[in-house]
């Protein structure tokens, strides 16, 4: 009897080998996410380096900043504070106009600020801005039509597509505006209606931000750069963005901007080298505090010292994810059994990201104490040398103490086994959130 030979051995070969080869491809990307993910996340090391006075200049060669003198630095609290005073500058302006945020949800101020970009376009001036790709997703439509029309250049930062997929998880989180070069704001505020208002309830947040002039603005206008330039390829260059900045005031000032590099950012070096150069007092004011325990043995080393540690987080009732503020709650009890002393904001949610050292240096930006600014977010952060400005976020932190109730171990530690069991279960995410 004759006929072909049946070829279902050799088919059911490939086929293992086949399945063999996708098991070992699986195992060697699966080994070189690890890898990656092991390089990004060192566990921080610092000792007792000095009080902040010696160890300044090294807060600022290594968060990659540099001290500039002759700043004029303001300190705006809440909507009210911040954006009559940055829509008067955007008005005013004469050359440029670069702005780059996080948020743009649709809405009253969302469409004052499109307004006033569109209007200065018309009359010439150059006009860029720049939004994340997933938190500006609503500056798409009409707005964004106005302002193409108008002669405004706009970006999206990391856009939702398939060829983003990689890097999609990289957030634009920085909040960054400048005017001619020459004045800059940056802070938490992110642009929604909830930020407009004073934070007098829960529909309108509690922020800070900053408005500067002088030399450090050429910083902001650096960070501006290299997210446009990522995501346009266009490079501008000249003294419309870069002017020649005298000095505006007398207060020093370094920025330190950071993009996920594989190396630690200078935003996560900055908190940490300000923690371990206090001798009497810091105070901390964050929305997502999600501490590694590098940072909590940073922060129980100062407590060691007799410095005095205050951090003031929103509620979970209060903020706009309850589900981060119940991973927080998972490193409370190491933060209080430490001695640090936590405060929960109960008005509204607390915004703000500012940090007080012995009252001489402050910290304020758009980075969150958290895993996701430090390895994920581009971020940034302004630090500033002056004793006036420490007593201004000092006494604000006092007054916002009225709103907050403290935490204490013991009733941490009597807390029902359901809140525990969210607190773990929203930790084990606690590197995405």
């Amino acid at each position: 009897m004759s006929g072909k030979p049946k070829r279902q051995p050799k088919m059911i070969s490939i086929r293992r080998s086949g399945f063999i080869l996708l098991v070992f491809a699986v195992f060697v990307l699966g080994l070189l996410l690890w890898s990656a993910k092991f390089k990004r996340d060192p566990k921080l090391r610092v000792g007792d380096p000095g009080e902040l006075s010696v160890l300044l200049p090294s807060i600022v060669g290594l968060t990659q900043g540099t001290l500039e003198q002759g700043n004029r630095i303001e300190v705006l609290q809440n909507g009210d504070g911040f954006f009559p005073r940055m829509l008067q500058d955007i008005a005013a302006a004469k050359q440029s106009v670069h702005v780059e945020m996080f948020i743009w949800w649709d809405g009253k101020l969302a469409r004052q600020l499109a307004a006033a970009l569109a209007a200065k376009a018309r009359q010439g001036v150059t006009v860029r801005l720049l939004v994340d790709g997933s938190g500006g997703r609503q500056l798409n439509g009409p707005l964004s039509e106005m302002l193409a029309d108008a002669g405004a250049h706009v970006a999206w930062f990391h856009p939702i597509r398939v060829s983003n997929l990689a890097r999609y998880n990289n957030r634009d989180h920085r909040k960054i505006i400048v005017v001619d070069g020459r004045i800059g704001y940056v802070g938490g505020h992110g642009i929604g209606d909830e930020w407009l208002g004073n934070g007098q309830d829960k529909k309108h947040w509690r922020d800070t931000g900053l408005r500067i002039e002088g030399p450090t603005v050429a910083r902001l206008q650096s960070a501006f750069a290299e997210n446009w330039i990522e995501e346009t390829g266009e490079v501008f260059a000249d003294d419309r963005y870069f002017p020649r900045l005298s000095p505006a005031g007398t207060t020093p000032a370094h920025v330190a901007f950071t993009s996920p590099s594989g190396s630690v950012a200078s935003v996560q070096i900055l908190y940490y080298l300000a923690i371990a150069a206090a001798r009497r007092e810091v105070l901390i004011q964050n929305p997502y505090l999600l501490p590694e325990d590098e940072a909590i043995d940073a922060l129980a080393a100062a407590v060691k010292r007799g410095v005095d540690v205050r951090i003031m987080v929103p509620s979970a009732t209060a903020t706009d994810n309850a589900i981060v503020q119940h991973a927080s709650h998972h490193r409370y009890g190491a933060l209080l059994k430490a001695g640090v002393k936590v405060y929960e904001y109960e008005r509204t949610l607390l915004h703000s990201k500012v940090m007080v050292v012995d009252g001489i240096w402050s910290s304020i930006g758009s980075t969150n104490f958290d895993a996701r600014s430090f390895e994920l977010n581009d971020e940034i952060n302004v630090g500033i040398i002056d004793r006036a400005i420490a007593a201004q976020l000092r006494a604000t932190f006092a007054a916002d103490m009225k709103y907050a109730r403290q935490r204490t171990s013991g009733e941490w530690e009597d807390r029902g086994m359901w809140h525990r069991l969210k607190d773990m279960t929203a930790y084990l995410a606690h590197e995405q959130l």
